[in-house]
């Protein structure tokens, strides 16, 4: 598992749970809501993500600022953010491809 010490792998593991938690909202939370009638799922679960959202957005700007990225590689992370399972193929198609950092 990547490491917290460095920029690249908060990064990693921020975006796994992010990409998580809009799933769970999306696929778990709403129709608990719209379809159950219990919407403190979308309340818990909504928390959550904006929590992870964030913290993504921020570690994602690390990132572009420790590594150099162009503007467009960055565009690229931070849009993934608001699509359905954006981060999981930012993490294969471009994190991934990213050299390790030294702590």
């Amino acid at each position: 598992m990547e490491s917290l010490k460095t920029s690249l792998g908060r990064l990693r593991i921020i975006g796994f749970w992010e990409g998580v938690s809009f799933l769970l909202l999306l696929g778990v939370a709403m129709p608990l809501k719209y379809l159950a009638g219990w919407p403190d799922a979308v309340r818990v679960v909504g928390m959550a993500h904006g929590v992870l959202f964030l913290l993504y957005l921020v570690a994602a700007m690390q990132v572009a600022q420790e590594r150099d990225w162009p503007w467009r590689r960055t565009a690229l992370v931070l849009i993934a953010s608001v699509l359905p399972a954006g981060p999981f193929v930012i993490e294969a198609k471009v994190l991934r491809n990213e050299a390790p950092e030294v702590p």
